[in-house]
């Protein structure tokens, strides 16, 4: 990583911390590594990226239905996807300089990155679930585990929800939220966490279709990120897998030019039959794994198309791509002008959408109530602390698209001003008229 790349970095970091947005969790105990919270400015922004995530895989589409799955599955679940067997990497020790490194990072698997040394231990197993007990007693027979992927709770619900729905193949099954995964080295701020949030659809369909519908669902995703995030193409690719499962006939991930270099934040993967087979052959329940057709007059496992994405990621990469600066007239002593900072974030996951602004506090009444009314459909927050230049810059560098400034003339035109973060355009709009002005840049249909 380049040194313009690392200070990129850091201020991003700074900016998240000193303006709520992501932290370390448990900061005043020193932190507990690969562990994030996001704060009052954060929740909003992840929020509202899983939630048009939801309605552009789920809600949008009629052959897709959602799931929310408990955390804990049955521990024969972990054993039947193969994670409890191969769901680890590869480790090995410097003894001089006491650094960890996956094997499979490595340049040079004989010699230690950091220090030079060659006195590293021998390769073990070191396995990536995260284990737990269920019940009063903390013995093997009840181990459990957190989740590793949302992915298997979906397999194992498949038929129960192909008959609760009435669907017929090819449908998919779409779900959010936590995986645990035991990092060994967490970095890149949220990138590589050992707690975050996934976004998942897997799409059941006939082996003899399986590749059309790959083809769709990369393109689904690419313009999720392209047309409905706005992430520039330059700053994205498509990394295709040459080694492939033995099951699968494709894999994909789509990639974002982060500070710190490529970094996966969707995966497009042909997973065969594999897992229906499976989950049929440790359950003992062929009649939950299997789809009889009976356009086909069969009965099959289906294979699966999976759409995987991180929504950490997805946030980090939105953070990445929109900070900026550029500088701004000030007057503090010894200096004609003062670096801004900008969060170029799309209107519609932007922590808050719409900031209120009274140019003086004897305008708070009014100004409140125009601020409730907007409060009803949009993000917003109310501010009438410090000078009109000082609140815009606070919302710049959260993201807030758009300030609404309440002044004295609004009182006799019922007008306000609304200055657009981008362009620093402000444009005099009738308060009857507001909502619609705003609805109309914040929310464009897709």
């Amino acid at each position: 990583m380049s040194e313009i790349d690392n200070e990129q970095m850091n201020k991003i970091v700074a900016l998240c911390k000193r303006r709520g947005i992501i932290f370390q969790s448990s900061e005043i105990y020193g932190g507990i590594n690969g562990f994030w919270d996001y704060g009052p400015y954060g929740a909003p922004l992840r929020r509202a990226v899983e939630q048009l995530w939801w309605k552009y895989m789920v809600e949008q589409r009629d052959n897709v239905v959602g799931l929310d799955s408990t955390i804990i599955c049955h521990p024969m679940v972990w054993k039947a996807s193969g994670h409890l067997d191969q769901f680890s990497d590869l480790m090995t020790d410097c003894m001089d300089c006491k650094r960890r490194y996956r094997v499979d990072q490595m340049d040079d698997p004989t010699t230690c990155p950091n220090c030079g040394s060659k006195r590293l231990t021998e390769p073990r197993e070191f396995n990536l679930m995260m284990k737990t007990f269920v019940g009063p007693v903390f013995d093997e027979e009840h181990v459990a585990w957190l989740r590793a992927e949302t992915c298997q709770p979906i397999f194992v619900d498949f038929n129960t929800i192909r008959v609760a729905t009435r669907q017929k193949l090819p449908f998919g099954i779409a779900q959010t939220g936590k995986a645990f995964r035991n990092e060994i080295n967490p970095r890149n701020f949220t990138f590589r966490s050992r707690e975050f949030m996934q976004m998942e659809m897997e799409f059941f369909c006939h082996e003899d279709e399986s590749l059309k519908w790959f083809d769709y669902w990369k393109d689904q995703a690419w313009n999720f990120y392209t047309k409905i995030l706005g992430i520039p193409e330059e700053k994205l690719h498509i990394y295709w897998h040459e080694k492939l499962a033995h099951y699968a006939k494709q894999a994909l991930d789509i990639e974002f030019l982060f500070p710190f270099g490529w970094g996966e934040i969707q995966g497009v993967h042909h997973r065969g039959q594999w897992d229906m087979s499976r989950h049929c052959e440790f359950s003992k329940q062929e009649q939950d794994c299997k789809y009889f057709d009976q356009d086909r007059k069969e009965s099959y496992f289906p294979t699966v198309v999976e759409s995987s994405s991180g929504l950490d990621r997805i946030c980090l990469m939105l953070l990445c791509n929109a900070y900026d600066e550029d500088t701004a007239a000030t007057q503090k002593e010894g200096k004609d002008e003062d670096v801004r900072i900008v969060m170029h974030l799309p209107a519609r996951v932007a922590p808050v959408q719409v900031a209120i602004l009274p140019l003086s506090k004897k305008l708070e009444e009014p100004a409140e109530k125009l601020y409730h009314s907007v409060l009803k459909k949009f993000r917003a927050e109310y501010d009438d602390t410090g000078s009109i230049g000082k609140r815009y810059r606070r919302q710049d560098e959260i993201g807030t698209p758009f300030c609404v400034t309440f002044d004295f003339d609004t009182l006799n035109d019922n007008a306000v001003t609304v200055r657009d973060r981008d362009s620093m355009t402000q444009e005099r709009i009738a308060i009857d008229q507001l909502a619609k002005f705003l609805d109309d840049k914040i929310n464009p249909e897709f």
